[in-house]
């Protein structure tokens, strides 16, 4: 029998979502440890070269162990290694161009820190702003859905999914009009929330852990709450 893989993870880390997609996807068996960032463990510092979940923790036939680190790796990882459904096109210029939609994900998550962090209402303006820029471009390279390729769930969805489970909770605070313009974006949000894979990424308790992470940053998107 195989030893199990194990991924080190954070409660709210969009990227360790990522992970746990693909893995979820593939119906791996792996063991899910959760470390509070906050307070490092040691032996988390010692194998993470970045100090940053997620890690996968990749037992070896001599008893030894491979840590990989980085969600993109992670996932290429899984995908080149694992059984299960393929989460990547075969065609190389389509794998290619799915990368490259991975990458604009994480674009999109650089924005949304600030979106959900700052205390600057000028800076929240600013972030919402270029994220109806992004999903902008993002409604313009989908096709009929109700996944990014179609019918065939992929890794650019494993990306996208956590992105859209911020506003499943930024949107009970106060209605961003950020997917306003964006229909078909809007439609492919709704199918990965239903995905069996997305909802179980996540605790239960994920909408409570985000709230409790925008009062302690005292966000100005809490100050929205009851506006029209």
């Amino acid at each position: 029998m195989t030893a199990q893989l194990t991924l080190v993870s954070h409660l709210l880390c969009p990227y360790v979502q990522r992970a746990a997609i693909a893995l979820l996807e593939k119906d791996v068996a792996f063991e899910r440890v959760v470390i509070d960032l906050a307070q490092r463990p040691d032996w988390f510092v010692k194998i993470s070269p970045l100090g940053k979940v997620p890690l996968l923790r990749v037992p070896q036939a001599d008893g030894k162990e491979a840590v990989l680190f980085e969600s993109n790796v992670i996932c290429e990882y899984l995908e080149e290694t694992q059984p299960g459904p393929r989460l990547h096109p075969e065609d190389p210029l389509a794998r290619a161009e799915h990368r490259a939609w991975m990458e604009f994900g994480s674009a999109i998550l650089a924005d949304l820190w600030g979106y959900e962090t700052t205390r600057d209402a000028e800076v929240f303006e600013q972030k919402r702003q270029a994220l109806v820029a992004k999903f902008a471009r993002v409604e313009a390279a989908l096709g009929d859905g109700p996944y990014f390729a179609g019918t065939r769930f992929s890794l650019v969805d494993a990306v996208f999914a956590p992105i859209f489970r911020y506003f499943d909770v930024f949107d009970q605070i106060s209605d961003s009009h950020i997917f306003d313009a964006t229909p078909k974006v809007r439609a492919w949000r709704k199918a990965l929330a239903e995905r069996p894979s997305v909802r179980h990424a996540v605790v239960p308790e994920y909408p409570q852990h985000l709230r409790a992470f925008l009062q302690k940053h005292e966000a100005h998107l809490l100050t929205l709450a009851g506006r029209a």
